[in-house]
């Protein structure tokens, strides 16, 4: 499976569970692996890279970090527009 899948796969993952539950890095890791039969750190790998690409970011709240999609406020701030970067990297 290539990289592109994996991260439409994490992307996906996120987009459902947002606004439900608060998605730790490891949450994202285990059923992305478990749901593409992928291995963990290739997992990972494709998670960072959608870190790094602004698709996904770490949040902090609570004492324990979680990994989410950017609200519309952060990407505002930084002049990102979701839509464009999604379509931009093939994830819609």
């Amino acid at each position: 499976m290539e990289e592109r899948e994996i991260q439409k796969i994490i992307y996906d993952y996120s987009l459902k569970m947002k606004g439900k539950k608060k998605l730790k890095e490891k949450d994202i890791i285990k059923e992305v692996s478990a749901s593409s039969g992928e291995d963990k750190d290739v997992v990972k790998a494709a998670m960072r890279a959608l870190i790094n690409e602004g698709l996904l970011m770490y949040s902090y709240g609570g004492g324990a970090s979680s990994v989410e999609i950017p609200g519309e406020e952060y990407l505002k701030e930084k002049g990102m527009d979701l839509d464009s970067l999604l379509k931009e990297k093939g994830l819609i």
